[in-house]
């Protein structure tokens, strides 16, 4: 009987122990993604279409973005 209760015992050990090693081996949680910062948005003033207005073109005014530089030459609608 006391060997069965020391085996039961160091089958108990043995479990904790592989079990803490897997938690430590484990990789860490992976980061979550920056959220990227918002931009403002423009609307082109010949066709309408949206854009950021880092992307946008603006007119000689300084007033009226443009999508493209034929839309900025063509001027607003």
């Amino acid at each position: 009987m006391k060997y069965l209760l020391v085996a039961v015992v160091l089958i108990i050990a043995i479990g904790i122990w592989r079990n803490n090693r897997r938690k430590a081996a484990a990789p860490p949680p992976a980061r979550p993604k920056p959220h990227h910062a918002t931009e403002d948005m423009v609307t082109c003033a010949h066709c309408g279409l949206h854009l950021p207005s880092s992307d946008a073109l603006v007119g000689p005014d300084r007033s009226l973005h443009y999508c493209s530089t034929e839309h900025r030459h063509l001027g607003p609608r």
